[in-house]
């Protein structure tokens, strides 16, 4: 069972997600639940998970005012998310007072503590709609996911999402012990469709990615459970 890879179950469609689910089962430990699931089901997706003895990255990206996201992910650990999500763009305050919440949730509650991730700068994002997203900002993409790594570190956070493409500095500037995330995993010959930023499974472990997040190559595939092991068959290559 992979210890890497996080399918993504971005999909509307309950009976697909829990068929998706119990192909994979046995053979992908990690699965991503984000808006759309969420939005449509609610906790009743992660008890359905938790129930399988599986781990649940809760993709949500918190970004609010500091009590907001801290209460937000307090209601997470109570059902046993594994890991969350939050923008680092939402401050250092924002991720300190989460990360001390949780903490004493934890010690009060003797609740498993979920793995913090900031987002830095989605993967969809090119220079381009940087600049225009960002016009007053002098960093390049790879400088800006820097800055908010960092941030997020000093903030107390476990790790960052970012693509592929700034794994190898995020670890340089943040350390071994420093979780990154990575989503934007295409394999070769694959369409982009929506990401600007990517990379295929073995580069990215290479790279020094602790996780790998796929969607569509998975779960889009005609046959998701070959689809899977392949990818795990290029983690295990390339680590």
């Amino acid at each position: 069972m992979s210890e890497k890879l996080i399918v993504a179950l971005d999909s509307n469609d309950i009976n697909k997600i829990k068929m998706l689910v119990d192909r994979l089962q046995g053979v992908v430990k990690y699965f991503k639940v984000g808006a759309i699931p969420f939005t449509c089901f609610g906790p009743e997706i992660i008890r359905f998970l938790k129930e399988r003895r599986l781990k649940v990255m809760l993709d949500l990206k918190y970004h609010d005012i500091p009590n907001t996201v801290a209460r937000a992910c307090e209601g997470a650990m109570e059902i046993g998310v594994d890991m969350l999500t939050m923008h680092t763009s939402g401050g250092f305050m924002m991720m300190e007072e989460t990360v001390k919440a949780v903490s004493i949730v934890s010690d009060v509650k003797k609740l498993p503590k979920p793995k913090l991730l900031g987002i830095t700068v989605l993967t969809s994002i090119d220079e381009a709609y940087f600049k225009d997203l960002f016009g007053d900002v002098k960093r390049t993409i790879e400088e800006q996911v820097i800055f908010l790594a960092r941030l997020a570190q000093s903030a107390g956070l476990d790790g960052v999402v970012a693509s592929p493409q700034e794994i190898e500095s995020i670890r340089k500037n943040c350390g071994k012990d420093f979780l990154i995330v990575t989503p934007g995993i295409r394999t070769e010959g694959e369409m982009l469709d929506d990401q600007a930023r990517t990379m295929t499974p073995a580069r990215a472990i290479k790279a020094g990615a602790d996780f790998i997040v796929v969607g569509r190559p998975i779960i889009a595939a005609k046959d998701p459970l070959h689809a899977a092991k392949n990818i795990i068959k290029e983690i295990e290559n390339a680590g």
